[in-house]
């Protein structure tokens, strides 16, 4: 059995597409179907990797290191299943494999044509995830909208398929609705033009998902049906919703499985989707707040706030506070404001939790250093991920070492004490300017030394763990970290890389360092620990601050 789920989007970009994606993927996977999605991204790039997080989101990664769009998170985190290379693909590696094809001769001499050859391609590679788990279904997303050039070759492929499997594939268009300020209706006009824009192509959508910001009535739902020839029960309204967890219930109230396997003539079988219900709840429900700021640089879009640079970073956030019924309000906080204004670091204290995510160059990164020596110094839980472990360590190393130029090599190649530098085998790789697919990338094992936060929150002494790093806390260096009362809770089989940093409780309350992504791994349903660890030290520092500040009696 192989059914196809290609998704396509109308209108605009970032409206939701992976999420609708990933709550069709669940609700089947509800149904007792084995479920896997797939992401087409109609770039040139050959993956996501070399991709900036200011235009593109976040870049996350697999198991197997595929550097990839930040909607294969939201697969992961919905079907709870690690996926792999093969779930994902750009123009670009499309059209080199095709031409490494030709260059070996396997087209048998042949010319080699973008039609065919190119949506064959395609194809061939969906067709390989089936293999995995014995899947029933394939959702494929289509990154971008209907009408970019960059997406014919995809609509064709979908084209092609349909003549080829008219009963196993499902076209669903994901088309946004738009309420003008100054009315009272949303309006399908737009969601009308995508469909007629598909069908230019020869396609027909057989649902359409309808975004917007409120449910849609019956009166634009009778719009969409009649204009774009439809029956109502393939209108599906999605609005906006307090928690993207809760959009597979959404969809399922309306029946949307049950017209699925219909369609694709398979026997309907129960829904169960009791461990969203009850998360669902646990998050309208909560009623504690924690409140965490995320301290970064890849956030300013323009005179706009990107939250996608850091995606799974937040996801993994609200996991953890959703498991323990909080609420989680987050802040982006600009790291290049602590650098000119270092009077705003008191803000920091309204915190109960501070979190330093990836990143790489030298643009901000005083500020950051700043703020990882106010929450040592002041005792705020801190948590620093990859190059926020690293900058701890540079920072600890200025003020406790004394090695005032104590640096990484990645910003100061001459600095006289480079404690941060660059992995051996990556030399080359910089020095031949191999940028794209070459850091140490996915999933590694790390040993866990007991007595530690980082076991009191693995409760394991192995663990593995996903990386995107080129350089490391310098060896030479370990032992003096070590006398000033830094502790690596976690290293490399080998003992060669140090994995986890942290600070003795008696000294922190949380102050811990991964030189791995503990984000990529968490899930809603299974919450990563070392999020669990934070948010529950965070959870506790806020109840110290409460008794700790002073009841002033009279003052209004």
């Amino acid at each position: 059995m192989k059914k196809y789920i290609f998704i396509v989007g109308g209108v605009m970009s970032g409206i939701g597409k992976g999420v609708c994606s990933s709550s069709l993927g669940k609700i089947l996977q509800s149904r007792g179907f084995e479920v896997t999605a797939v992401k087409i991204d109609p770039y040139i790039n050959v993956d996501a990797g070399t991709m900036n997080p200011t235009e593109h989101g976040e870049v996350f990664v697999l198991n197997d290191g595929m550097e990839c769009d930040q909607d294969m998170g939201n697969y992961e985190r919905f079907l709870d299943r690690d996926l792999s290379r093969k779930n994902y693909m750009t123009t670009g590696s499309i059209y080199q494999a095709v031409i490494n094809r030709e260059r070996n001769l396997e087209y048998s001499g042949r010319c080699v044509e973008v039609i065919p050859h190119i949506p064959l391609e395609v194809l061939i590679r969906i067709d390989k995830v089936f293999a995995k788990n014995k899947t029933d279904i394939v959702i494929v997303e289509i990154g971008g909208t209907v009408g970019e050039y960059q997406n014919i070759l995809f609509l064709e492929t979908i084209r092609m398929l349909k003549i080829k499997k008219p009963k196993d594939v499902i076209l669903a268009l994901v088309s946004y609705l738009p309420l003008p300020n100054n009315e009272n209706e949303l309006k399908t006009k737009p969601t009308q033009y995508a469909v007629r824009t598909l069908n230019s192509t020869g396609l027909q959508p057989d649902i359409i998902l309808a975004r917007a910001s409120t449910v849609l009535d019956k009166k634009r739902k009778q719009k969409i049906m009649f204009n774009c020839g439809l029956r109502e029960e393939e209108v599906i309204s999605v609005p906006d919703v307090e928690s993207i967890y809760e959009a597979p219930l959404v969809l399922e109230k309306q029946k949307l499985s049950s017209l699925i396997l219909k369609k694709l003539n398979l026997r309907a079988r129960k829904t169960n989707l009791d461990d969203f219900k009850k998360m669902v709840k646990n998050i309208k429900n909560a009623r504690k707040i924690v409140n965490i700021g995320i301290v970064g640089k890849y956030f300013n879009s323009g005179e706009f706030i990107l939250a996608d640079s850091y995606l799974s970073v937040i996801e993994a956030v609200k996991h953890a506070s959703y498991y323990f019924k909080f609420k989680p309000k987050i802040d982006w906080l600009d790291c290049k404001e602590y650098e000119t204004n270092p009077e705003k670091l008191k803000e920091l204290l309204k915190y109960d939790g501070i979190i330093v995510p990836g990143g790489f160059g030298g643009r901000g990164i005083n500020g950051k250093i700043k703020v990882i020596q106010y929450c040592r110094q002041k005792k705020i839980p801190f948590l620093g991920l990859c190059y926020g472990m690293q900058l701890a360590v540079i920072e600890f190393s200025r003020s406790v070492l004394g090695l005032k130029k104590a640096n990484s090599t990645e910003i100061d190649s001459s600095t006289p004490y480079p404690v941060i530098d660059i992995l051996p085998d990556q030399k080359i790789n910089l020095a031949e300017k191999k940028y794209g697919g070459t850091m140490r990338l996915g999933a590694y094992n790390t040993m866990v030394k007991k007595s530690t936060i980082a076991y009191s929150a693995y409760k394991s002494f192995l663990i593995s763990e996903r990386h995107r790093h080129r350089y490391e806390i310098n060896s030479l260096y370990v032992q003096k970290l070590e006398k000033k009362g830094m502790i690596f809770s976690g290293v490399s089989p080998d003992g060669l890389l140090m994995e986890i940093m942290e600070l003795p409780k008696k000294i922190h309350p949380f102050f811990v360092g991964t030189q791995f992504h503990p984000e990529f791994k968490s899930r809603p349903l299974n919450p990563h620990p070392l999020f669990k660890e934070f948010i529950k030290r965070c959870a506790d520092y806020k109840k110290q601050k409460v008794i700790a500040s002073p009841i002033k009696i009279g003052v209004k």
